[in-house]
């Protein structure tokens, strides 16, 4: 027989904070009353239990003499479904300048990235513009820094030599 599974939605709206999946729950086990399951016994869940998988109770356990008297054990069964709401799936941060995801920092919603929630060595990475911008990116901005630099100097030894040469006409 197939399982009713009761249904709740937050709104009627099909978004992608709305979501649901089916998932099957695991099982327990608990020590009830003799009286208790006697009464389970009475009714005939027991005999259901295969039809329906309601309740299964176990009477042969190894810590059988660790139990109060009167009481037994009693295993609800596992694999239940249940619906749970999932969360909307975080993309992550990405790099403003290459739009590649930034390696080393958690996936998460944006609300979780505050300080209360995630230390601070898990929101950053450890090098310049750290959980900003990815590594190419500041690889590309400090060859582009250093290449800048090379540039002025070769100018101004330029401005020099042409100085001198003046200087060696004149």
């Amino acid at each position: 027989m197939v399982q009713r599974l009761t249904y709740r939605k937050r709104h009627s709206y099909a978004t992608k904070s709305n979501q649901t999946r089916v998932v099957k729950t695991p099982g327990k086990i608990v020590v009830a009353d003799r009286a208790f399951v006697s009464a389970f016994l009475w009714v005939g869940v027991i005999w259901l239990s295969a039809e329906y998988g309601l309740v299964l109770i176990m009477f042969a356990v190894r810590k059988w003499m660790d139990l109060p008297v009167g009481f037994s054990i009693l295993v609800v069964r596992c694999g239940r479904l249940v619906y749970q709401y999932t969360k909307k799936r975080a993309s992550g941060p990405k790099c403003p300048v290459t739009g590649k995801k930034i390696h080393g920092i958690p996936h998460l919603r944006p609300t979780e990235y505050k300080r209360s929630r995630l230390p601070r060595n898990r929101r950053t990475v450890n090098r310049p513009y750290g959980g900003v911008l990815s590594g190419t990116a500041v690889r590309e901005r400090i060859i582009r820094a250093f290449l800048v630099e090379e540039q002025k100097i070769v100018k101004k030894v330029l401005k020099i030599q042409k100085t001198k040469d003046k200087a060696s006409k004149s």
